[in-house]
């Protein structure tokens, strides 16, 4: 195809869709996105049809989603085992299917504003905000890369998180973005609006600068020394069976090395199932876990149910000194990776295709109470289960404590294990309580209420990173509504909007 200056525009949506991805860890660019953001908003506002902006959003899309989940590849060819072409194929799918999220937001978008060009501003970030919760559940859900992620921390707009959620900050990010991209399209015709963009702007910056200062929720009880074990087994090999015992000798030295008040292993940290472990290992595992309390990942079995369950398992005093066996069964699989859906239809590719452990599991119980260790009441959550701040506060406000348990080290040498670290970040801000991640590779880290890391153990070596944790009681706005409100405003303003694009038809 020969290059010309109608194809500008999908280039340019195209590349503000790759830069926004600086907003997101490890880099923290906060304002890129909302700038990126406000170029597209401008396209949009430049286009004539609804057809030409979907074009345009999912152009940005494809540029924010092909450079920003990249290491999917890697999973699926390197430790998957899938040939190149099929690995990135289905990558590709996927990027797409996101992208078509975008694409739906400027249809929409501009169908809506169509005989109002200053709705535009307005319902872009609706359906944004309502693109990005959607992504979050259907098909299980995948909200990687949801906009408003790409504020926390360091960003003003990141103390809007304990109140509206990471799918209400993603409305605040792109309504800003979209103010602007508006006024520089109609710069001349509209100076009241200029100047009303900027006291809008400039009050939503304010109020997320004092907001940040807020303290959601009080300490209870003493701080505790925690040991987050990261042992660096390679993925090529953790499942190996010739490799087990090494791997369960490794944690055991490890471990016993630690004096901490609590010690927390990775997910699937010991490579065998729980009910299978040796009687001297789970002899030394006991013993050791009456004066330092255990958190450990490994793969459960259900002998009545024939069923099994990525879990953690808590060891220690539990309950009037008595050492007692807690556990907490995953409950957001992740589909294709831990269980296959459709599985008649799909069933081949693991089959002829794949070589990925564990990919056939069983979910866990949806409301899991924390668990009670080291005199803190312990909401675990394993792997990607952070990205879904909904259930994250599903133990709350009970649990004084966040833990994640994760293993990423699937994705290589990517900025995967980052991002992942980033969205830790915001549940810690939504919930108001520390975020204790204990990793295989990375990232291993001991995450404060508003969002900053305080301690962040080095990618790819085996380490126990030992930091001091404070419980926390009482709830954020979030943990008492959840995603209700963002939810009612955001029918509430789109049913608004497509009434008065109905009426103004009617009326022509």
């Amino acid at each position: 195809m020969i290059f010309n200056k109608k194809h500008l525009p999908i280039l340019l949506a195209l590349l503000f869709g790759a830069v926004s991805v600086l907003g997101f860890a490890p880099y923290y660019l906060f304002p890129i996105p909302i700038i990126a953001i406000a170029g597209l908003c401008y396209l949009w506002a430049k286009t004539g049809t609804p057809t030409t902006a979907w074009i345009l959003g999912f152009s940005y899309g494809l540029g924010l989603y092909c450079v920003g989940i990249y290491w999917i590849y890697i999973s699926l060819h390197d430790f998957g085992g899938m040939p190149w072409w099929f690995a990135g194929f289905c990558t590709f799918c996927l990027c797409a299917f996101m992208a078509l999220f975008v694409g739906l937001v400027g249809y929409f978008s501009k169908k809506i504003s169509s005989k109002n060009p200053a709705l535009l501003w307005l319902s872009v970030p609706v359906l944004w905000g309502l693109s990005d919760w959607v992504r979050s559940w259907i098909f299980t859900g995948f909200p990687w890369l949801t906009m408003g992620y790409s504020q926390v921390p360091h960003s003003p707009l990141a103390g809007y998180m304990p109140i509206v959620g990471v799918y209400g900050v993603s409305v605040i990010t792109v309504f800003i973005s979209a103010l602007i991209g508006y006024w520089l399209a109609n710069k001349r015709q509209t100076p009241i609006f200029k100047r009303n963009m900027i006291g809008f702007v400039t009050l939503i910056l304010v109020s997320g600068f004092i907001l940040k200062t807020v303290e959601w929720t009080t300490p209870t009880g003493a701080p505790i020394k925690v040991a987050l074990v990261q042992g660096n087994i390679e993925q090529s090999t953790k499942w190996s069976p010739e490799k087990a015992q090494g791997t369960i000798d490794q944690y055991l030295s490890m471990l016993q090395a630690s004096k901490a008040d609590l010690i927390i292993l990775p997910e699937t940290a010991l490579p065998v199932i729980s009910s299978q472990l040796d009687d001297s290992v789970k002899n030394t595992i006991l013993a050791y876990a009456e004066k330092h309390p255990l958190i450990i990942g490994m793969v459960e079995y259900d002998e009545k149910t024939g069923e099994y369950f990525n879990s953690a398992l808590g060891f220690g005093d539990a309950v009037a000194g008595e050492n007692l066996t807690q556990s907490y069964a995953k409950n957001h699989l992740v589909p294709f990776g831990e269980f296959i859906p459709l599985k008649k239809v799909f069933g081949w590719i693991y089959r002829d295709w794949l070589n990925m452990p564990l990919s056939d599991l069983s979910r866990g119980g949806a409301h899991q109470q924390p668990m009670r260790l080291a005199g803190q009441k312990i909401g675990v959550n394993i792997c990607y289960e952070d990205v879904f701040g909904e259930e994250i506060i599903r133990q709350l406000p009970a649990a004084t404590l966040l833990v994640n348990i994760s293993n990423d080290a699937w994705y290589g040498q990517s900025y995967a294990a980052d991002q992942h670290m980033q969205f830790s970040q915001a549940r810690a801000l939504e919930t108001g309580r520390y975020m204790l991640r204990a990793t295989n590779t990375g990232a291993t880290a001991s995450i404060d209420t508003h969002g900053y890391v305080l301690a962040h153990a080095p990618h790819d070596v085996q380490i126990t990173l030992d930091v001091t944790a404070q419980g926390y009681s009482g709830s954020t706005p979030y943990v008492r509504w959840g995603n209700l409100p963002f939810i009612v405003f955001c029918f509430g303003t789109l049913i608004f909007n497509t009434s008065a694009f109905v009426v103004r038809r009617k009326t022509k």
